[in-house]
């Protein structure tokens, strides 16, 4: 079957097009397309179906469309994953997968300097265009994808034209550039390809025109010059210089901003001046920072230059909240979160501070981007945060002016102007309510001393009650006449202010606002709102709450419960009131009624998952849920949604519950967030959590610092750093028989087996496994895992026929237990003995298969990958090669969303042995270099022998005897005679490498 999106929506297959019956097929069809071999989740099905108003039976409709497209595409797979559906498509069989795929390939081309390379590629791309992105229906929730992906053709557009200016083609490109910059007016790169492809060709004076007329555009448009690279060109056409460098690329668009707020109006001087000193010339990298009093609107200022300037930084808008108002987020963190909204993931993001800083300093290098750094506690933890090249600027709003900041230009943003403040009522409370009653206007305007904040407050109150009068509020606000003398102090204007609608709530919600101070938590879903009343009425508090402007609604999360927005400053605010008003018992009681509540929720969460992760289940008793069961019940159908939606409170509590001491708390709520975080494969979330915990329970609870530090080795196991893993794991086990944590104990003895057979030590490993099978007997899950890995370390000793007799074990452990994803890893194991035992590799392709098809019904992608893998091996020594590469593609693909690297680098692998075979050696040496750099550096022998030895055929191939004969001659020096596995696996790769014969006619 092949599909298109790049226009209307076709389907193809092998007796011609495939038309759909109904508009609800095709919008189904188009969502799975559009995230093709990605599970899509039944909620955003939902969305796309309904988008009005879903019927009351959507979920068996749904199911119904789901089945009704299976017949209708024959061959396809639409699997179950998780909450959702995942089509399965070939790249070759999408034109948005071909586009995608020929444009990363065409770019790769033009970094090594081959233009005419890269110009093939990415006009292949562009070819699969036929129009605007499925024209022929509307789908609302893809708009803004498809609004991304028309912007992302341009780009494609734009870097072809580079790689064709390269090569000469000038003439050829001019008409076609005029067209693109027509439909693009303000695109100041198509506007300078123009310009080069006119003036090669002779037409110096139409260049100038074109520049002339773009320049005019930018001005009448947006205000602004051209940029700084379009000015220099400009002025070596003028100078006769015949300068040919293309403008910098645009390599990820990206805005971070929220929006502008409704209401924002006024600071037409400060936005002007905050504008013109952010101006990205020169030497030096602009940084301005916004001090002034809480509530002054800072963060609005900000966010409103940042969009006025988005032209002047053309390659994104980064948005970093700093939180530096009560509790600074810490740097390391913010980086983190950084690097992965610039295309960073996994593990790739380094653990040291200064490295990530760097990482981070590296992907803005030649940039156009404004970093906006909201809520700043002090230098220190602004410095990493500062891009290192010309071109990039900063705006920080702080409440201090940050005087340690070195070259930072400081602005002071003070209370609005007296018509400003007025203007601000009245886009709140509307134009003509606040004209009618002006003169009380005034008075509100004036008691709240003109801050943004204090005067959302009472704008919001006047519209939330619309029969409410000016002069009454007014009257509210000067009865309090003690506090709003204290607005005329900065420090003190917005905890007044504050103070005004904390007085009017009823007292029930007036103990929720302490309540909320107390939890910390800036998100919150409407449950921890109630939970926190005890035996209060909680009968319109959110309401109350809501409709005094203190929290904010901010939609549903995916298990359907609402959820609010408590601001930073009225959090601090209410936290002062509850130490004010609230014993310290009754603190105590509101913090332990939350942990002991998510602590309960959190284990049926986990204990309705299926057990993916190689550690000790979850054991030991947890504190009475408070919650009534109805309500857990409800919150936890979808254990997944449940998670996803609290997944960043639970880690932000992680350290909280440390710092009070609660290390058994914290290591409890872990653990069960652990169960979802494995199979997301969200290590990095893992990594920063346990070591939290461990650095904090290290002198006071070191049976839970042991048990944190035991999930950190399997982290550096996960990620590759195998040496450092065993490390890890022999000091964990020292620590746990110290403490005689048998169970945990012999979890690390299992986990550190399989380590060991990475770096070449499997004798140790199956001494270790068979310790840990006694202890851990009684877990078919654990006994499981132990016996792959002793059938490894065997395989990979050359005792076959012993791992022979370990599978068959497996299997009956495995059958007996009774789960789908232990038997189908115990089918996968069987199908590998065939291929090492009797080399029946037809068996092996069937058990194989089973298994992966077994591993799609269960989610468990993982282990899909790993069967994957296996398959292709196996296809590939059965001479399938284009069958085998597409397994080891899609195993790649999953072992990369779940950023298990060893694994996404053996399928890379693979694919360039296949990229040998079909003559493309050139292209297959640098990702095998690649490969087996990173291979030497995990200290894996087995894979570096491996990734030799096809480095060797690949020399071959290209008659470089010198390289192929030291290639091999390392991979003989490193390599063990007596491993089957590795010599086995190795003999299935190279029929990828082989360069088929070609066909002899027939006589």
């Amino acid at each position: 079957m092949k599909f298109g999106v790049l226009g209307p929506l076709t389907v193809t297959g092998p007796e011609g097009e495939v038309r759909l019956r109904g508009e609800h097929q095709r919008v189904l069809l188009a969502m799975l397309l559009f995230h093709a071999n990605r599970p899509v989740t039944t909620d955003l099905l939902v969305g796309a179906l309904w988008p009005d108003m879903p019927p009351k039976s959507y979920a068996s409709n749904l199911h119904t469309y789901v089945s009704r497209l299976r017949a209708r595409l024959p061959g396809s797979r639409i699997d179950l994953a998780g909450r959702g559906y995942r089509l399965h498509v070939a790249t070759e069989d999408v034109d948005l997968l071909v586009f995608r795929e020929a444009a990363a390939a065409g770019r790769s081309a033009a970094r090594a300097g081959q233009p005419e390379k890269a110009a093939m590629f990415l006009r292949k791309a562009l070819a699969q265009w036929r129009g605007h992105p499925l024209t022929d229906m509307h789908v609302p929730v893809l708009d803004a994808e498809l609004g991304r992906l028309e912007s992302e053709r341009l780009a494609v557009f734009e870097d072809c034209v580079d790689a064709e200016l390269a090569v000469g083609r000038h003439a050829e490109l001019a008409a076609e550039l005029q067209a693109a910059l027509t439909e693009n007016p303000l695109r100041e790169r198509l506007a300078g390809q123009l310009m080069l492809a006119l003036q090669h060709s002779g037409r110096q004076a139409e260049a100038l025109e074109v520049y002339r007329m773009t320049r005019a555009t930018l001005i009448d448009e947006l205000g602004i010059e051209p940029g700084t690279a379009l000015r220099r060109l400009h002025t070596s056409l003028l100078q006769g210089d015949g300068d040919d460098a293309p403008l910098p690329r645009p390599t990820w668009p990206i805005c971070q901003l929220p929006a502008v707020a409704a209401d924002f109006s006024g600071r037409d001087r400060q936005l002007a001046e905050v504008t013109s000193r952010l101006n990205p010339g020169g030497h030096s990298v602009p940084v301005v920072v916004l001090s002034g009093e809480p509530g002054a609107g800072k963060t609005s200022l900000s966010i409103g230059a940042a969009h006025q300037l988005r032209s002047v930084f053309p390659d994104g808008q980064l948005f970093v909240p700093l939180s530096g108002v009560d509790s600074p987020r810490d740097t390391g963190a913010v980086l983190a979160d950084l690097l992965r909204g610039l295309g960073v993931s996994g593990p790739a993001i380094p653990d040291d501070l200064q490295a990530r800083a760097a990482t981070y300093r590296g992907l803005l290098t030649d940039r156009k981007v404004l970093v906006v750094l909201d809520d700043a506690a002090d230098p220190a933890q602004v410095r990493p945060l500062l891009p290192g090249t010309p071109g990039c600027a900063v705006l920080i709003t702080s409440r201090r002016r940050l005087s340690g900041l070195a070259g930072a230009t400081r602005l002071t943003v003070g209370p609005l102007a007296d018509e400003e403040a007025l203007r601000l009522l009245e886009r709140i409370a509307g134009r003509a309510r606040v004209s009618a009653e002006r003169t009380d206007a005034v008075r509100i305007a004036r008691a709240c001393g003109n801050l943004p904040l204090a005067l959302r407050i009472a704008g919001t109150r006047l519209a939330l009650r619309p029969n409410l009068r000016l002069g009454l509020l007014a009257d509210r606000l000067e009865d309090e006449g003690r506090r709003l003398d204290e607005l005329e102090v900065s420090d003190l204007q917005v905890r007044a202010s504050l103070a005004l609608s904390y007085a009017a709530l009823a007292k029930t919600s007036q103990v929720a606002l302490r309540r909320l101070g107390l939890i910390d938590t800036v998100d919150l879903p409407e449950w921890r709102i109630t939970t926190l009343l005890d035996s209060h009425s909680t009968e319109g508090v959110v309401e109350d709450l809501v409709e005094s402007g203190l929290l904010e609604p901010t939609g549903t999360d995916e298990t359907g419960e609402p959820r609010y927005r408590l601001h930073d400053l009225v959090r601090v605010f209410a936290l002062e009131r509850a130490r004010a008003e609230d014993s310290t018992r009754d603190r105590y009681t509101s913090a332990r009624t939350i942990v002991d509540a998510i602590i309960g929720i959190a284990d049926v969460a986990a204990r309705r998952l299926p057990w993916t992760i190689p550690l000790p289940r979850l054991r030991g008793p947890i504190p009475a849920q408070p919650l009534a069961s109805d309500l857990v019940k409800r919150l936890t159908v979808n254990p997944e949604a449940w998670f996803s939606a609290e997944r960043v409170n639970l880690l932000n509590g992680i350290p909280k519950m440390s710092a009070l001491g609660w290390h058994t708390d914290a290591i409890l709520v872990m653990d069960r967030l652990s169960v979802y975080l494995w199979a997301e494969g969200l290590y990095a979330d893992m990594r920063v959590a346990y070591q939290s915990i461990a650095d904090a329970a290290e002198n006071s609870n070191p049976r839970v610092a042991a048990r944190a530090r035991s999930v950190l080795a399997l982290l550096w196991h996960a990620r590759g750093q195998y040496e450092k893993a065993v490390d890890a794991y022999r000091a964990c086990a020292t620590e746990l028989a110290a403490l005689g944590e048998r169970e945990a104990l012999a979890w690390v003895h299992t986990n550190l087996a399989a380590c060991l057979i990475a770096v070449g030590r499997s004798e140790e490993s199956i001494e270790l496994t068979a310790s840990a099978r006694i202890e851990l007997r009684d877990d078919p899950f654990a006994v499981g895992s132990a016996l792959r890995i002793q059938l490894a370390a065997l395989n990979r000793l050359g005792r076959t026929e012993e791992s022979a007799r370990i599978v068959s074990e497996a299997l009956d452990v495995a059958q007996s237990f009774g789960e789908p994803r232990q038997l189908a890893m115990a089918l996968h194991d069987k199908a590998w003995a065939y291929v090492l035992g009797e080399g029946n590799l037809e068996q092996a392709r069937e058990l194989a298969e089973e298994a992966t098809t077994l591993l799609r019904t269960v989610g468990s992608r993982s282990s899909l990958a790993k069967a994957l893998r296996t398959l292709g091996a196996v296809l590939a020594g059965l001479g399938k090669r284009e069958e085998s590469v597409r397994a080891f593609r899609e195993a790649r693909d999953i072992a990369r969303e779940l950023t298990e690297r060893p694994r996404e680098l053996s399928c890379t692998r693979a694919i360039a042995a296949a990229w040998i075979g079909d003559g493309r050696a050139g292209d297959a040496i640098p990702v095998l270099r690649e490969c087996l750099a990173t291979y030497r550096e995990m200290g894996s022998t087995s894979a570096t022998t491996i990734t030799l030895n096809l480095l060797a055929a690949a020399y071959d191939c290209q008659n470089d005897v010198v390289a192929a004969a030291q290639a091999r001659a390392e991979a003989d020096r490193l390599g063990d005679p007596r491993d089957t596995n590795t010599a086995i696996l190795l003999k299935l790769l190279l029929n990828l490498a082989v360069v088929p014969a070609p066909a002899v006619p027939a006589p």
